[in-house]
């Protein structure tokens, strides 16, 4: 005879475990992750996921426009796991919030330009202009080295907060003279004639890092399978995108509903590098890039490396 009240017991304790369980959605055979993705040509990868994910696994894309967003919501378990630029995942970390790097997701993809015709043709042109940045992301933190390298600091410039896809519109009506923008923005404005090229700034000991694949650390403990098979996922599309620029121009115009001709600028011009990788040289550019951000006081400690950097996954996929 069924206890009516065990019964109730184990119904409930049933619906409290649904409602713990990780974002996972498990369906009849198979499950739905939800990735989190960046507005951005460099962050297109998880959108080839679909041609290459096992049977019954279903990649939900859920987009954001903000590096900083897109890490919240990893640090929330809104989203399983999200891809977005190294600064905000050590913004994260160092502050005690429980995001692990398990995978590399692109490098370069930045652009320091400045209005077409104008006098700012190098770093150092930028000082006494107004320069468009984001605050907290990848790129302030290349563009503080850079002029740190050139005898420059932020005290030389005047720095105005402007979000990435807002960048070009405001260099061309002149509300800045420069800016530093993550692509398809530099593309777009060399391809409309409204800016040009002060450089691409990879020329410090970060190199091109940008962009990784981040996700909880309580995900850590209790998928790892999923972590897995999202990353194996994750190196068929980055070899495949390699190899099928065109493919990646279509599915940028379709997706993002960007400029053609600024992505077959990016592209072309090698401004975007697609990696899979966590390896030893990732690792390091990522504690040099870590260092800076101390040193600029972007944080007020280095993160724990040995949890936050897990290359664990990257390299079980690695053969």
């Amino acid at each position: 005879m069924i206890n009516r009240r065990r019964l109730l017991a184990g119904a409930s304790l049933a619906a409290m475990g649904t409602l713990a369980a990780p974002s996972i959605l498990r369906a009849q055979g198979g499950q739905t992750v939800k990735m989190g993705a960046l507005r951005l040509v460099h962050s297109m990868p998880p959108h080839f996921y679909e041609k290459f994910a096992p049977a019954g696994l279903k990649i939900e894309i859920i987009t954001f426009d903000s590096p900083t967003d897109c890490k919240n919501a990893v640090v929330t378990k809104s989203v399983d796991l999200g891809t977005f630029g190294i600064a905000a995942g050590i913004l994260g970390a160092a502050a005690g919030e429980p995001v692990v790097v398990v995978g590399a997701m692109s490098n370069r993809g930045m652009g320091v330009i400045s209005k077409a015709g104008s006098d700012v043709k190098t770093i150092k042109d930028l000082k006494g202009k107004k320069v468009g940045i984001w605050p907290g992301s990848t790129q302030e933190v290349f563009i503080l080295e850079r002029m740190r390298m050139e005898g420059l600091t932020l005290k030389d410039i005047t720095s105005v907060r402007v979000p990435f896809g807002e960048m070009p519109a405001m260099l061309s009506r002149g509300d800045i003279d420069a800016y530093v923008g993550a692509e398809p923005g530099p593309a777009l404005s060399i391809t409309s004639g409204a800016g040009q090229l002060v450089e691409y700034p990879y020329g410090t000991a970060m190199g091109g890092l940008n962009m990784i694949i981040g996700t909880n650390e309580e995900t850590v403990g209790k998928n790892p399978d999923m972590i897995r098979t999202v990353l194996k996922t994750h190196r068929q599309a980055v070899e495949f995108m390699s190899a099928n620029k065109p493919a990646v121009v279509d599915m940028t115009v379709q997706k993002l509903g960007a400029n053609r001709a600024a992505v077959e600028q990016a592209l072309g011009a090698d401004n975007v590098e697609y990696v899979w990788k966590l390896d030893d040289k990732v690792q390091g550019q990522a504690k040099t890039y870590a260092q800076h951000m101390l040193e600029l006081k972007q944080i007020r400690a280095l993160p724990k490396f040995d949890t936050f950097l897990n290359p664990k996954f990257s390299n079980e996929i690695a053969s």
